[in-house]
This record gives C-alpha cells, sequence and structure tokens, in this order.
C-alpha cells in the first residue's frame, strides 16, 4: 500500500500539534457586538424620470419610507421567531458580502465554483460525475473552516487565501451545495504562526475568533437565513468554535434548537453527553442532532497520546457520516487533485502518469474506504479502511502526518458525499413546515 503523506504540513503541524491539543476548543469568551440600524432610504439622483404628458398619471404621491429602529425589527408571521438579541441583528463586518467566502447571491460566490468529479472505479475505468447546484434547498448550511491560515499575527486578517480559506472551503463545504445553501464567513482564526508558538498569543487570540463566528452567525439568522432550518458544520477549530456557539447560544434556546437540523462537528473529540438538547444523531432521520468524528487508519489506531477521539471522561462521541446506526460501511470520499493545506493532493492511479486523464478539479472513488466507528475504552474514533486490490487504481486516500494526528487532514473528505447525502435526508423529513416568505 502505498501511503502519500502532506509535504506542506508534516513538520509544521507535527511541531504546532501539542500546542493545539492543549489548549483544545474550549475557549472562553464574551461577545460585544455593535448592532447597527438599517440604513435609510434616500432620493435617487441623476436619473431622467421625465414621463412622456400623454403618460402623466392624474396624481403622483411620493412617500418616503422611514427605517425601522434595529430593536423593533421581527420576522414575518410565517418565520420562526428569533431569540433575543438576533432580531433586527445587523453586523457592521459580515453586512459585507466581502467578508463571506460563500454567500448565496454573491458575483465571486467560492461554493459556486466547478466541482465536477472523476469517478475513478476499481478497475482503472472513469467517469464525469456533473455537480449541480441546488436551486432554492430548504435547508441553510452555516460552515466554520479549521486552522489553515498562515499570515503573520496571532489571528488571522479576512482577506480570503486561495490556498488556503478557499481551498479548503471549497473541500469541506462546498459541496453541500447539492443539498443546501452554503454560507461560510471569513473569520480572524487562530493562525498556524501562532499554532508553531512563531507568535505570541494568548486567550484573546481565542476570544476574537469566537466573537467573529458569533457575530456572523447572528447576521446570518437575522438577514439570510429566511427561517430556514440549518446545519451547522465545522472542522478542528472551526469544530470547536462551533462547539461553543452551540453550548452558549443555540443548546437552551428552543427557538435555535427547533430550527437545528444537525450539527457536524469533524476532527474535535465531543463527549456523549456535552449538550442538554443537542443528542448524537442515531439514525439518518434524525435532526437536532450532533455528527461528530475523528479519523485514524485501522493500521493506525489511537495511540496513548493521541490528539483527538478523547474527552476528560472517557471516549469522544463517534457517529458514522454514512449511517448514523453504525455497521461498517463503504463511504463516498470526494479529493481535489490540486495541492492543498487540507484534502489533497490525490493521486488516483499507481500509474502517475495517468493523472493527465483527469480533466476534472475533483475526484471520487467508489468502494475504496471503509468506515466504522470504534469504542476501544479510551477512544472513540471512525476506522478508515481501504482496499489492497490488484488494480490500476490507486489503494490509497494519503493524509498521513504522526501517529497522534490520524487521518485529521481528509476526515471531511473521506465521506464528504455521505455528508452531502445526510443533509439531503434531513431537509426531506420534519422541516417541510417552515415557509419561507419570498418578496413579490
Amino acid at each position: 500500500m502505498k501511503i502519500h503523506r502532506s509535504p506542506i504540513l508534516t513538520v509544521a503541524l507535527a511541531v504546532g500539534i501539542v500546542s493545539c491539543a492543549s489548549t483544545g476548543s474550549d475557549e472562553s469568551a464574551t461577545t460585544d457586538v455593535t448592532t447597527t440600524a438599517a440604513p435609510s432610504v434616500t432620493e435617487t439622483s441623476g436619473l431622467d424620470t421625465t414621463v412622456p404628458e400623454a403618460d402623466q398619471p392624474e396624481e403622483t404621491v411620493v412617500t418616503e419610507v422611514e427605517p425601522l429602529p434595529a430593536t423593533t425589527i421581527r420576522p414575518e408571521p410565517d418565520v420562526p421567531e428569533l431569540p433575543d438579541g438576533y432580531g433586527g441583528y445587523v453586523s457592521a463586518t459580515y453586512g459585507d458580502d466581502v467578508n463571506w467566502i460563500c454567500h448565496p447571491g454573491k458575483a465571486d460566490n467560492v461554493c459556486a465554483r466547478d466541482l465536477d468529479a472523476t469517478i475513478v472505479h476499481a478497475d482503472g475505468t472513469t467517469e464525469v460525475e456533473k455537480f449541480t447546484l441546488a436551486d432554492d434547498p430548504p435547508v441553510d448550511c452555516f460552515y466554520i473552516y479549521p486552522t489553515v491560515s498562515g499570515d503573520p499575527g496571532a489571528n488571522s486578517d479576512l482577506l480570503p487565501a486561495e490556498n488556503e480559506e478557499i481551498s479548503t472551503t471549497l473541500n469541506q463545504a462546498a459541496r453541500l451545495g447539492a443539498s443546501c445553501r452554503v454560507f461560510a464567513p471569513m473569520y480572524r482564526q487562530r493562525t498556524l504562526t501562532a499554532l508553531l508558538g512563531q507568535v505570541e498569543s494568548d486567550d484573546s487570540t481565542r476570544t476574537l475568533a469566537y466573537d467573529d463566528v458569533v457575530d456572523s452567525f447572528k447576521h446570518f439568522l437575522a438577514n439570510g437565513s429566511d427561517g430556514r432550518p440549518f446545519v451547522l458544520i465545522g472542522h478542528s477549530q472551526g469544530a470547536g468554535l462551533l462547539r461553543k456557539l452551540i453550548a452558549q447560544e443555540v443548546d437552551d434556546e428552543p427557538a435555535l434548537t427547533e430550527r437545528l437540523v444537525s450539527a457536524i462537528l469533524l476532527g474535535t473529540s465531543v463527549a456523549p453527553d456535552e449538550y442538554d438538547n443537542v443528542p448524537a444523531c442515531t439514525t439518518g432521520s434524525d435532526t437536532g442532532c450532533v455528527v461528530s468524528y475523528s479519523s485514524y487508519r485501522d493500521t493506525g489506531p489511537p495511540p496513548p497520546d493521541a490528539f483527538f477521539g478523547r474527552t476528560e471522561n472517557g471516549p469522544a462521541l463517534c457517529v458514522n457520516p454514512v449511517d448514523p446506526a453504525g455497521g461498517a460501511l463503504a463511504s463516498s470520499p470526494y479529493f481535489t487533485m490540486e495541492a492543498a493545506l487540507l484534502g489533497g493532493e490525490t493521486k488516483p492511479f499507481d500509474d502517475e502518469s495517468r493523472a493527465a486523464e483527469i480533466s476534472t478539479p475533483f475526484v471520487k472513488y467508489p468502494d475504496m474506504v471503509t468506515v466504522e466507528c470504534v469504542d476501544d475504552g479510551s477512544f472513540g474514533y471512525l476506522q478508515l479502511t481501504t482496499t489492497t486490490d490488484e488494480g490500476p487504481r490507486s489503494d490509497d486516500v494519503g493524509g498521513d502526518l504522526i501517529s497522534q494526528w490520524g487521518m485529521h487532514l481528509i476526515d471531511a473528505n473521506v465521506a464528504m458525499g455521505d455528508l452531502v447525502n445526510l443533509v439531503a435526508a434531513w431537509e426531506a423529513t420534519r422541516f417541510s413546515r417552515f415557509l419561507r416568505i419570498v418578496p413579490d
């Protein structure tokens, strides 16, 4: 079996992970975000509004529209109510779609890029799978990406880099657009630079990142969702920030738990009883629940000092993304053909020259990986078993770093198709009762 290691992150993450593991995702923060009232409507100038005399109406009445104070804006009657502090919320940062990597209607929406994939079968034959972005799906997905920024400070800026935030979002979230509208904000995350100890950081570093996530989440619900049910999805640092968001903003708020389709928390260690009102998903039709796992090879289970799969009180939660009911099941992985921090680079054939046959940005391997949740008494994790069949197709998915890290780099990619299918299954269950208000 050929194992392909990431040349980009092997050294960096191996050195920095001790810092990451020791701090975990239990950032403490208070949110202080200014609410801004909606702007007033002004007269349009510079336009020729002359109407021919024969077409003039008998009387023209012009009414100036006064803005509503932010504290009085509420959803329409058919849209679910928002919690206190959410109704009418307008973020000074996220009111501008330039600070969103993915946002419906944004001209350069990353999640609307080409996501076509080449299916590579075990016998080496191929076929192209065209990707179709869902047209007005009934569910939204709110995604927070992992630690990928190489910015020089302890916190990143809000400018996405193509080979960092953008490529990671394409790998981990954009394909969900087949089942939901994807919202992916930029946020001032704790950087790889801080993780490696190359710049000083403290609790305020994590506080800033969390405040951005809360700010974007509130703005999304108040201005973007139109009362739709929503999925929360994140990986690594992103999953840790969403864990805290669920604990502080969602878990004890019926107005939000009622609309929560699921929380997909990857590459983090969630306790089986972490939340009072957001349990683990146990079937593919469960909603308002958590799907979480960290992945390790069957040939490289978590060592005693592993960074993922264990909580203070025992094994972490593992929910099989193919079917939450469990069992050993073949996953539906998607990998990028381009080098990336997370999720690539893949080599689809043993004969590397055949890679030139792939013209799509992604590749898909049917029946290559079997996934199964394992609880060994100390760790709870998703075990990955790859095929070793003879043939022209590669028999490995790559993504290895150090043993403590496991298969963290491909947590999302190894079951990307299954996560898309789960969202589609969830939206077909109990959420048909939510009716959105569509403007005339």
